[in-house]
């Protein structure tokens, strides 16, 4: 573990300067770790644009935030839902005719621990349509925006990626056979971190100027298991919620913001927090696992998600 980088207390918002000038769209902003990510960003004076589902949950949270930062608080939103590719699309041309800079798109919406096998109306299964596809399709049409500031794409990652099977389910990614709700979040969480680990190499190949690091909150009470989670699942989390071992949904943000914004971080990394089993304690570079970024895995994915979000990336 990388603790000593930002010394005993790790990194907090307090190594950020002013963000004036500065913009950062952020997926799922209307609640838990991407809504605190906003305000650290507000709070120094960047600009954000929200991409959410809920456009009633979002006006509910751009004025919250403006009651916190004054009126002309820098804050917006575009209706996003990232479980269909067509909104995916909509929202990637609102953003791309609204919005002249992205310095960091942050891929933080998720959803987790869904009870029973749902599908998207593209046809995949849920999670990992929402997860990795949604975002796969959005990083791709913001690519270039993102680009022109010299910006980065943060991806969002999750512990779980270490407990399920450990590699991608190619011949039957919708789990028509074995659905099982942790597994397949799992599976989500690691198709995520190779699409960005992926991502990476092409870019470094292509000689292109945009940075891509991935991170996780650790434990924390953030609206994720809440809002997708079956009852039993809802409830363990909320009791777990009142342990010592879960941290707020603040703390929760800090890597997203620390990816979207601090110099000198390893792209090759999984950033978070570095304490007791990963779960919580000093922000930091953590322990990455090596079947994250399994080349031959993630050439197969990429052609695979190219194929089935009908979206080809071409960075060359």
């Amino acid at each position: 573990m990388k603790q000593t980088q930002f010394g005993p207390k790790g990194w907090t918002p307090e190594r950020l300067g002013n963000l004036a000038g500065k913009t950062y769209v952020i997926t799922g902003a209307n609640a838990g770790a991407g809504f605190q990510a906003a305000r650290i960003l507000l709070s120094k004076g960047a600009k954000v644009v929200m991409l959410n589902r809920s456009a009633e949950k979002s006006t509910a949270a751009v004025n919250k935030l403006k009651q916190e930062f004054g009126a002309k608080a820098d804050v917006s939103f575009v209706r996003m839902d990232l479980s269909e590719l067509a909104s995916v699309r909509a929202a990637a041309e609102e953003v791309l005719k609204t919005v002249p800079r992205i310095d960091a798109l942050i891929c933080n919406a998720a959803i987790a621990q869904v009870p029973t096998q749902k599908l998207t109306v593209d046809g995949f299964e849920s999670q990992l349509g929402t997860n990795h596809y949604g975002h796969f399709a959005l990083c791709g049409m913001l690519f270039d925006r993102i680009e022109e500031s010299r910006g980065r794409i943060v991806v969002m990652a999750s512990l779980g990626y270490n407990m399920g099977i450990k590699t991608i389910q190619f011949d039957d990614m919708n789990w028509d056979r074995n659905y099982s709700p942790n597994p397949v979040y799992s599976q989500s969480k690691l198709a995520q971190m190779m699409f960005a680990y992926e991502l990476q190499d092409r870019v470094k190949a292509a000689g292109r100027n945009v940075e891509v690091y991935v991170c996780h909150p650790g434990a924390s009470a953030t609206s994720l298991i809440s809002t997708s989670g079956g009852r039993f699942t809802r409830f363990t989390w909320w009791l777990m919620t009142k342990t010592p071992f879960v941290q707020s949904a603040e703390r929760g943000a800090y890597p997203e913001v620390m990816c979207a914004t601090e110099d000198g971080l390893e792209q090759r990394a999984l950033h978070g927090p570095t304490g007791r089993m990963q779960t919580s304690g000093p922000v930091g570079q953590g322990k990455l696992e090596p079947h994250a970024h399994d080349k031959a895995v993630m050439v197969k994915l990429w052609d695979r998600s190219e194929k089935d979000t009908g979206f080809n990336w071409s960075l060359d």
